[in-house]
């Protein structure tokens, strides 16, 4: 049955290919400086997001994805683990209804920017980050790979750049769309643009979208809003200014905290439905995310640029939760243990990112350079509110979320008091040796630090590194380039040693291979990439001198951990009619003892998507398909209870196939139908020591009117 609905979702999603193997032989006379896009899946915009330098996608000697407006429209995509889930090499696993981590290459992404401008999010998203909507961003870029030039401390995995959407058009133009979907789901978002002066110099943008849903899981709900507001102006003297906010409240019902609990009290499996929760009537997760910025961009009239960027961004969280573990009996289902939570808290952090840009003339060449400085602070809090009494489970196969909210103590413990602080300086320059070789060297000087408290644990660490980045790029031809690229990135790690002295930084590398390709003046492009990844001085367990009466328990700096692998990409628009967007990536990730590391996440993945728009007879019908496939992957390592064997949860490999179709009705007026799990697939969508579930099929249905 397997084989048969592989089969089915791969007829559906590749359309006849004749077009397509036509590409090459049309390609010897286009350029990659002269990129003209006629499809949507694919930019012609330089992007910030790797060196700096405001290279074109073909340029960058870095793995690149961008999810353009038009694919997040049809592939339905509204957060961004959404965007995640169906961008190449990269996994969105997912802990609990609202938090969710990301990761390539075997390791997490932990590196986030704003307009290019660094981010700092919780830990898997603690106050709803991974959930955020992405209504208000124009495109999301995705570089894997070390990106320490640019992004500072973190994992060598890659760095997801979300692009906001700005005020550009000069005349009153917009969107309005409304829609319904699986589990009461219904929305309306409404998008408008329009000038503020008559010379359209002044211009402003509005995004608003209010969503109620419930969920395949029993009891909860969904209360989502969105509000954004941009202004663009440009003045004389080559001065550009944008001024905007963005706020996000998230307001679930029975929130869950965890997952499902993996087996009985007799080592038995459980085999939870998919609807069962473990989340009460009281139980939920609030998160408000705040942002305001200031941007302002000096063009020199030789060619130059200064940007400078402020971002204040806050998150808030405040949360009743459940938290459901141990092991029920397989007769009774006596014996789970709940834990409630209660807490309020926020993240918040100040940034100022100033960036100087241009090129300059070296003996007979022109050549790029890039110089920027940065400056960000970021301050967590954490109040928890104990609770006076701990509810029972009883029977967990009768569990209906009717159990009683514990009263909670008047004063709260401050369990988080964080600050961190990140300095940094980097420059950047493209050598061009000849025509077609160039080289980009540069680096960057980060200084971070962190002090504080952590539940009950002292942090007061931190260091200072530079970080090198090299790249090569050699032009085989107008529209193939070849590249080669190494590039660092260091985490400080609250980790000491026998003598008690905090280790050094995690040191990341990444180095990689490549090659891209351009077809189609732009409209079709293609890269792949050979990549390894090593990380030192990770810190492990030094047991031989540790000291349970003081808390005591210091480790060693090791060789840490090897990933290696490669990543192929395909995507673009082939013809009028024919839109394509394919990725496949496989890689190994090993600790230093040569056992694999990170298993719950796949090792092999492979996204495909296709869009076809008819002509004549069907004028104004698109249709799509699409197929997600993830190899095995598993959960930790988990001791049994009635021996001294351990148990691993596997996820076999599984596909999810996609469907839509969109009618263009007239000009102004369209309606779009999307399937997600065509084949009702059940599959875990997290695996730690519990488990979660991911979606069952599942449609949504929406009318856009468009001015």
């Amino acid at each position: 049955m397997n084989k048969l609905k592989l089969a089915i979702a791969v007829q559906l999603a590749c359309l006849p290919t004749a077009t397509f193997a036509a590409v090459a032989e049309n390609d010897n006379e286009k350029t990659i400086e002269t990129i003209t896009v006629r499809g949507q899946y694919t930019v012609n915009e330089t992007i910030d997001t790797a060196t700096g330098l405001g290279l074109t996608l073909l340029e960058t000697p870095q793995s690149v994805s961008v999810m353009t407006a038009q694919r997040i429209k049809d592939l339905d995509i509204s957060s961004i683990a959404d965007a995640v889930t169906q961008t190449p090499g990269l996994t969105s696993k997912s802990f609990d209804s609202t938090r969710n981590t990301f990761s390539a290459r075997g390791f997490d992404i932990d590196k986030f920017q704003l307009d290019g401008v660094p981010l700092a999010w919780s830990l898997a998203g603690d106050s709803g980050e991974t959930i955020t909507d992405v209504v208000i961003y124009e495109r999301i870029e995705v570089v894997r790979g070390a990106t320490g030039l640019l992004t500072g401390v973190g994992e060598p995995s890659a760095s997801i750049n979300l692009v906001r959407k700005h005020a550009n058009a000069r005349e009153l133009s917009g969107s309005v769309e409304g829609g319904i979907g699986s589990w009461n789901q219904r929305h309306i978002t409404a998008d408008i643009s329009t000038p503020l002066t008559s010379d359209g110099n002044i211009r402003a943008r509005l995004v608003a979208k209010k969503e109620h849903s419930d969920s395949f899981r029993d009891l909860a709900k969904e209360d989502k809003t969105v509000l954004y507001g941009v202004v663009d102006a440009d003045f004389e003297h080559g001065i550009s200014l944008s001024l905007g906010s963005s706020y996000q409240d998230n307001n679930p019902t029975a929130s869950t905290w965890g997952a499902l609990p993996p087996l009985f009290s007799d080592d038995t499996p459980t085999n939870w439905d998919r609807a069962t929760t473990t989340a009460a009537n009281w139980t939920r997760w609030d998160s408000t995310s705040k942002n305001h910025f200031v941007s302002l961009l000096k063009q020199f009239n030789n060619g130059w640029q200064l940007k400078a960027n402020y971002n204040h961004n806050k998150n808030t969280a405040d949360t009743r939760l459940l938290y459901i573990y141990g092991a029920a009996d397989i007769d009774t289902g006596e014996g789970l243990i709940a834990w409630p939570y209660n807490s309020e808290g926020f993240s918040k952090q100040d940034s100022l990112d100033i960036q100087l840009q241009g090129s300059y003339s070296l003996l007979g060449r022109e050549h790029e350079l890039v110089l920027g400085a940065l400056h960000s602070k970021q301050q967590s809090e954490v109040l928890v509110y104990a609770a006076l009494e701990w509810p029972g489970t009883g029977n967990f196969y009768n569990w209906d979320g009717s159990v009683a909210e514990p009263g909670w103590a008047a004063t709260p413990t401050k369990d988080v008091d964080l600050d961190t602080e990140q300095h940094g300086l980097y420059a950047a320059t493209r050598v061009a040796i000849t025509e077609q070789l160039k080289l980009i060297a540069g680096g960057r000087y980060t200084d971070w630090q962190r002090s504080g408290t952590n539940y009950g644990a002292v942090q007061d660490f931190g260091d200072d590194q530079f970080v090198p980045y090299v790249g090569l790029t050699y032009q085989l031809t107008d529209n193939h380039m070849l590249y080669a690229s190494h590039t660092e990135i260091f985490s400080p790690q609250n980790a000491y040693d026998r003598n008690g002295d905090f280790l050094d930084a995690v040191i990341g590398s990444n180095q990689e291979l490549g090659l891209k390709s351009s077809y189609l003046d732009g409209a079709v492009q293609t890269a792949l990439a050979l990549f390894r990844i090593e990380q030192d001085n990770l810190a492990q367990a030094d047991a031989a001198y540790n000291d349970p009466e003081n808390n005591f328990f210091p480790s060693f700096a090791a060789k840490g951990a090897t990933s290696e692998g490669f990543e192929l990409e395909v995507i673009g628009r082939v013809n009028d009619s024919w839109n394509i967007s394919a990725g496949y990536s496989q890689f190994t990730a090993e600790a230093s003892n040569g056992a694999d590391i990170n298993v719950n996440h796949p090792r092999k993945k492979l996204n495909l998507f296709t869009t076809y728009q008819f002509f004549d007879a069907l004028a104004g019908l698109t249709v799509g398909a699409g197929v997600s496939w993830e190899s095995e992957s598993y959960s930790d390592v988990l001791p049994l209870l009635l021996s001294d064997q351990t148990y691993q949860i596997k996820q076999d490999s599984f596909m999810l196939a996609s469907l839509m179709a969109r009618y263009d009705i007239n000009a102004q007026f369209s309606v779009q139908l999307n399937v997600h799990n065509l084949f009702d697939e059940t599959y875990y969508n997290g695996l730690t020591q519990q488990y979660n579930y991911g979606a069952p099929r599942n449609f949504s249905l929406g009318v856009t009117w468009s001015f």
